[in-house]
């Protein structure tokens, strides 16, 4: 139990002091921190005994954070190809759940969806409108996957749909939030909480790609117990 909270605390305390080096504009110690926050909820899922893939879903965000910290359009690009990549993972994960709630849900998100392209396209630049309306649009299928795994993952799920919202407006040169990068930054954190929280108090997302043998960093101790270990 103890290395379990110490891996989310961790990624709370990274959190945090990322959160606060954008609200002071410390530039080097947001570039520090950001490439390690993905890794470290990784760290927390695998210690739960969660899936791979979705360690993997946040490794690939991890590699999407690293390259939109570089300039140019490229990286941009392939920034969005990681977390597209990412949201392919979790689509794969929610696919395990009940569908009741994701199919209910389905044209609501579609009609976000056509609505936010429509606005967001006049400002777009030329270059990005199609890569922004198919990410958008594997983002949205996300969004609504997650509502199939639970209110926590549903939050997530919308919770990433506002953040990327938030950059899509500023590539459209919508009014601005002061300190942009806050609010982008602290949706982003808690959908990817929400979603993985979503997501491991499910049996269909607790049970299959386990790691078997010992959990990492609890020496000597089987994966049952480890497990025993997080149950109330």
């Amino acid at each position: 139990m103890r290395g379990v909270r110490g891996r989310l605390a961790a990624f709370a305390a990274a959190g945090g002091v990322h959160l606060g080096a954008l609200l002071t504009r410390r530039r080097g110690v947001e570039r520090a921190t950001k490439p390690v926050l993905m890794p470290l909820l990784a760290e927390y899922v695998l210690v739960r005994g969660g899936p791979r893939l979705l360690a993997l879903a946040l490794l690939l965000g991890a590699v999407g954070d690293v390259l939109l910290q570089c300039e140019g359009e490229a990286a941009f690009l392939a920034g969005m190809g990681a977390f597209a990549a990412g949201h392919g993972c979790y689509l794969a994960l929610f696919a395990r759940q009940p569908k009741k709630n994701a199919c209910r849900l389905a044209v609501p998100y579609g009609a976000v969806w056509a609505l936010s392209v429509a606005a967001l396209w006049p400002g777009l630049p030329s270059q990005l409108r199609l890569p922004v309306a198919l990410y958008s649009l594997l983002l949205t299928a996300m969004a609504a996957g997650a509502a199939g795994a639970g209110p926590r993952a549903a939050a997530g799920g919308a919770l990433f749909l506002l953040s990327d919202g938030l950059i899509a407006g500023g590539l459209a040169g919508w009014p601005q939030a002061r300190v942009p990068q806050f609010w982008v930054m602290v949706t982003y954190l808690a959908a990817q909480l929400l979603l993985v929280e979503g997501l491991l108090a499910r049996p269909e997302g607790n049970g299959a790609g386990r790691v078997p043998g010992p959990v990492p960093g609890e020496a000597g101790q089987s994966w049952t117990a480890a497990r025993a270990s997080t149950m109330p």
